[in-house]
């Protein structure tokens, strides 16, 4: 990896900036079987992301894995592409531009800049525009509300990983998780509630989070724990009773016990029963994304009808909801408590208003063509 040249460094005579980077897990640059190939390549040749060992799991990676799965998850990501391209890399876009916005209309000169781990923008390249912008103060925001080794920690990895290119490190500040905090869980609550005045509520909220092996419990990652914990709080905001809602995991891969009960065989199951409306939240994703639009929006609902459901419905992930830009900058805020955060001119402030009115303009015209 190369190292900075001193026409590369900091910029000493200059004050040092302020920036948040926002960590998403990545997507594939194009629906296509070779983008998809190129993707899959780097996020299953992570250690954090597969801990079996290593020289079996390269076998079969490149021996099989990455012969027969690309074409399938090409297909699917085909069926959720918006318009300017991947859902997770359009609604993170999104987040970035409009937090940027909330946090200059309040008053605060904070860079904001988007990175993903897989995939592009690169979490190596992010950074190095950011130090090219004279940043001396970094806080790191996996959006992961719930930590994982498998998520959080490779995030946290990437970044020290550049970091030890560097010769002058920024300050540094890691959000580790916020499953439980109030701003996230009251912008969660919200966003559901919304959508229930708009149409009634399910007769059975289904919380589904992404699933992990069950040996990452059993080896001491907090992950399972936290899940319960926020479909928990989560289910007391909305008001509901432990017989209206069920915490489920989804997505798995392989033979391996993982973390139960499985989404796919609960909706089976309510199906079977014939209940009037289920509905299935995703409060593990701030993004929509691969996960939820087709995995759960197509494909649960076919599990669930198939089973002989009489009423599905998929709600939406936070994406760039004002709730939940609200809720991020104050987590972003509490985390870079201490910081000498430079302050906007009112002039400054005035024109970050205005510009976030047009980037909110921006996010519905988009939302509205997809």
């Amino acid at each position: 990896m190369p190292r900075y040249t001193a026409s590369e460094s900091f910029k000493h005579e200059q004050s040092a900036r302020t920036a948040v980077l926002l960590i998403q897990l990545g997507t594939p640059a194009a629906p296509d079987t070779s983008a998809v190939r190129k993707y899959l390549a780097e996020f299953l040749a992570d250690k954090r992301v597969v801990e079996i060992p290593r020289l079996l799991w390269m076998l079969i990676l490149h021996g099989i894995i990455l012969n027969i799965r690309p074409k399938k998850s090409a297909e699917k990501y085909k069926s959720v592409w918006m318009p300017d391209g991947s859902p997770l890399q359009v609604y993170t876009a999104r987040q970035a531009a409009l937090l940027k916005g909330y946090l200059g209309q309040a008053g605060h000169s904070i860079d904001v800049a988007y990175a993903m781990r897989y995939g592009v923008p690169s979490v190596g390249s992010v950074m190095r525009k950011l130090r090219e912008g004279n940043v001396g103060r970094l806080l790191v925001l996996p959006m992961y509300p719930q930590y994982s080794g498998a998520t959080t920690a490779s995030s946290f990895d990437a970044v020290f990983a550049e970091l030890q290119t560097w010769r002058e490190v920024p300050e540094l500040r890691c959000v580790k998780h916020f499953h439980r905090h109030e701003a996230y869980l009251n912008a969660l609550a919200q966003h559901i509630k919304s959508q229930w005045q708009r149409d009634r509520a399910p007769d059975k909220l289904v919380i589904s989070f992404h699933g992990m092996p069950k040996r990452t419990l059993l080896e001491g990652d907090p992950y399972h724990c936290e899940c319960l914990v926020t479909g928990r709080l989560l289910a007391e905001k909305l008001g509901l009773r432990k017989d209206q809602y069920e915490v489920t995991f989804q997505s798995r891969f392989g033979k391996a016990e993982w973390l139960q009960p499985y989404t796919d065989k609960t909706l089976e199951a309510l199906g079977k029963q014939k209940l009037g409306r289920v509905e299935v939240a995703c409060p593990g994703f701030v993004a929509d994304c691969l996960e939820t639009l087709e995995e759960i929006a197509i494909e649960g609902k076919e599990t669930f009808m198939q089973a002989g459901g009489q009423e599905f419905r998929y709600s939406a992930c936070l994406n760039d909801s004002p709730q939940w830009i609200a809720a991020l900058s104050q987590i972003v805020l509490e985390h870079m408590a201490g910081w000498p955060i430079q302050r906007l001119t009112p002039e400054a402030a005035l024109a970050a208003r205005d510009g976030q009115q047009q980037r909110k303009q921006r996010a519905t015209e988009l939302g509205a063509s997809a």
